[in-house]
């Protein structure tokens, strides 16, 4: 049994070593060596093999930049997978908010009947807030700001205030604090299996009420344990959070 002790340790240090090895080359993979081959492997052509590096580094917490979410977008849509190329798409999105981009996504989910994708009311409020929200509010601030300062002096003039114009400003702040954090509480996210369960409450016991795909955009409105709180059609469900590539 001592003969065997040594040889077990040496094969130990042998397993290690191996295993330092095969950390040291994926660490590579996220070089920014590796992400130049990945630029130089989609514009040859190779674009299956540059979506995987790519993938890779934001596994690693590499950042995407704008240029790698349109060629993940890209390659995605040359391997016709529809779900990845949307949520790309709409990672962009989120950054540019652009009625291009939006009908652009519409068309591809129509063409493959994929629900939440619509340019309806809602989805062009969200543009028009991404792109014009902080001149808005600024717009609105102004008013709110002039009245409140009136307030104060009056305050310190020791001068009466109305109750009624309490309440309307006090009403007006507070419609302005919900349009200021209302779409910022908002998430979307993607289904990424095939098969989604709908459920009535965030258990795995709980009904389920529809089964949907993948690639289909739902709206979240809160998390409860391992569970994702959904807005579906008008109607409130639960699906578990590793079904979803939240955006």
């Amino acid at each position: 049994m001592a003969l065997f002790r040594p040889l077990q340790a040496i094969s130990l240090k042998i397993s290690l070593f191996f295993c330092f090895l095969s950390v040291l080359a994926d660490a590579q993979i996220v070089s920014p060596d590796s992400l130049r081959r990945a630029d130089s492997l989609f514009v040859s052509g190779d674009q299956i093999k540059a979506a995987r590096i790519y993938e890779m580094a934001l596994v690693e917490g590499h950042t995407a930049t704008d240029p790698m979410l349109l060629k993940l977008a890209s390659a995605y849509e040359r391997q016709n997978d529809v779900p990845r190329l949307l949520y790309y798409l709409d990672v962009y999105f989120e950054r540019h908010p652009d009625d291009v981009v939006l009908r652009r996504m519409n068309d591809i989910a129509r063409a493959n009947n994929l629900s939440g994708y619509e340019t309806d009311d809602l989805n062009y409020f969200y543009l028009f807030y991404r792109k014009y929200g902080l001149y808005f509010l600024l717009f609105l601030l102004i008013p709110a700001g002039y009245v409140f300062t009136v307030l104060v002096l009056k305050l310190i003039r020791k001068q009466s205030v109305p109750v009624r114009q309490k309440w309307v400003v006090f009403i007006y702040l507070l419609l302005l604090l919900i349009f200021t954090n209302l779409p910022e509480g908002v998430q979307s996210g993607i289904t990424s299996h095939d098969r989604v369960l709908l459920r009535t409450d965030p258990s795995a016991a709980a009904p389920v009420i529809d089964v949907i795909g993948r690639g289909h955009k739902v709206n979240i409105l809160g998390t409860k344990d391992i569970y994702l709180r959904i807005l579906w059609h008008n109607n409130l469900y639960f699906i578990r959070r590793d079904n979803v590539w939240i955006i």
